[in-house]
């Protein structure tokens, strides 16, 4: 152990992006590995390097006991209170033993084993962290391959899985393809970290809006809810804490650039931005847009409404196979019956 010993750990660190402790302790694990395989010995054994210096030393755990019947474990409370004079029977010192200049062929492959397993849970730890961070979040990645219709997505020091059901009716991808996509859950097993993305969760809305929309990322205007059916239509619903920003403008942009680049991004995906209300009339009939509310009749009690709307625009409230009706109560959390007048 020496100097250039540290270096080349500093250089791994580097390499690996690892902590110079995480790789020093993983060291120390293997060198007591090999020093208890290269002498045989069943001793709690400590081995100890130098930060600075790479100097290694050797500690064995011994019980104080009144009579020794196992050197490799016992010492005599005689002998312990030679080394400390607080030693008394039942309870432990530590004894430096003299470091080993060489281990065997064995020991030597054991220590390689250990240091290379715990650098590789180090490693495993710190990808899990940084990706574990981006739960909730939208990644960006290239195709890297399709397999039955499942895409494996490479976002950087891990490949992703886009399974089949997380991907909207109709969407196609192609190999080197750049595509963006929310996290929905990131997992650390065996194997190391496995992300899951999804094209089709609600989030991903919510994630582009906050990234194009410079108000919703600065707090001012805010998402209230969002409800989709992925690939076909998104309703969003959003305020403004300030009087004088409308949150609907601030989400559609200057000549509709903002909201025009995320239906672009959803591979042209119908979004219907709408105004949001503590006033439930106000809010159901806004959820209902484009069509036009008459009148809304509310149980709050089973949170149901009445809505009436002008016969011509009952098809329209409604919506094809009923998915205008369907978005706005899944919107607004209100069970809505609907009627002509």
């Amino acid at each position: 152990m020496n100097k250039e010993f540290l270096e080349a750990v500093t250089a791994l660190c580097k390499e690996k992006g690892l902590s110079e402790d995480v790789v020093i302790d993983a060291l120390e694990a293997a060198l007591v590995a090999a020093y208890k395989k290269n002498f045989n010995t069943s001793a709690a054994v400590e081995v100890r390097v130098d930060r600075e210096t790479g100097k290694m030393k050797v500690f064995i755990q011994k019980d104080v006991v009144e009579e020794v019947t196992d050197d490799d474990t016992e010492i005599s409370l005689e002998d312990a209170r030679s080394l400390d004079s607080d030693a008394e029977i039942g309870s432990s010192v530590k004894i430096e033993a003299q470091a080993p200049k060489t281990f065997g062929r064995i020991s030597a492959m054991t220590a390689k084993q250990v240091v290379m397993q715990r650098i590789r849970e180090a490693e495993r730890g710190i990808i899990y962290s940084e990706y574990n961070e981006k739960t909730n979040d939208i990644v960006s990645g290239r195709v890297e391959r399709i397999d039955r219709g499942n895409v494996f997505v490479d976002i950087g020091k891990l490949e992703a899985y886009l399974p089949v059901n997380e991907q909207p009716p109709g969407e196609e991808y192609t190999v080197d393809e750049i595509i963006r996509c929310y996290v929905s859950e990131v997992r650390n097993g065996i194997r190391g970290t496995s992300i899951l993305l999804s094209r089709t969760h609600p989030g991903l809305v919510r994630k582009l809006f906050e990234t194009e929309v410079p108000e919703i990322a600065e707090g001012i205007v805010e998402i209230k809810s969002v409800a989709r059916e992925a690939g076909s239509r998104t309703k969003i619903a959003v305020f403004s804490k300030d009087p004088d920003i409308d949150a609907q403008g601030a989400c559609i942009g200057p000549r509709g650039l903002r909201v025009q680049n995320i239906g672009d991004e959803l591979r042209n995906e119908k979004i219907d931005i709408v105004k949001w209300s503590e006033d439930p009339v106000e809010y159901i009939a806004a959820a209902l847009s484009p069509a036009k509310v008459l009148s809304t009749d509310l149980n709050e009690e089973e949170m149901t409404a009445h809505v009436t709307v002008p016969e011509h625009q009952l098809s329209l409230a409604i919506g094809r196979a009923g998915q205008n009706v369907r978005l706005a109560a899944r919107l607004t959390g209100w069970k809505i019956d609907i009627s002509a007048q």
